[in-house]
């Protein structure tokens, strides 16, 4: 552990930085986390960035699986809304049936 990087993790924290339960994947350290970049005080190195495969985008989307987003939007407004416990149950019943939806629209095409 250099004290360069411990210099530079100890500033992180004290900039709002928080720790990481997750260790380095290099070297098992302790890694600090702030605004999305992770820094690894034994190693100093960061996890490899990978591409995440992009699906259809929006615009090919059928119009069925669009509707059913915009729905999913509004149960979220609602349960996000909702203090009765009862209703919280009966509209996240809701939006897990839009998400099996969803997801059976989705092989289909």
């Amino acid at each position: 552990m250099s004290k360069d990087l411990t210099k530079k993790a100890a500033e992180m924290l004290l900039q709002g930085a928080t720790l990481l339960s997750e260790p380095c994947p290099y070297c098992k350290g302790v890694r600090v986390m702030k605004e999305g970049h992770a820094l690894c005080i034994s190693c100093g190195r960061e996890p490899e960035k990978k591409e995440i495969p992009q699906t259809k985008s929006k615009e090919s989307q059928s119009p069925i699986i669009e509707t059913l987003e915009k729905k999913m939007q509004v149960l979220s407004k609602e349960l996000e809304d909702e203090k009765d416990h009862t209703k919280q149950q009966d509209i996240l019943k809701s939006i897990n049936s839009l998400l099996e939806t969803i997801e059976k629209v989705k092989t289909k095409q």
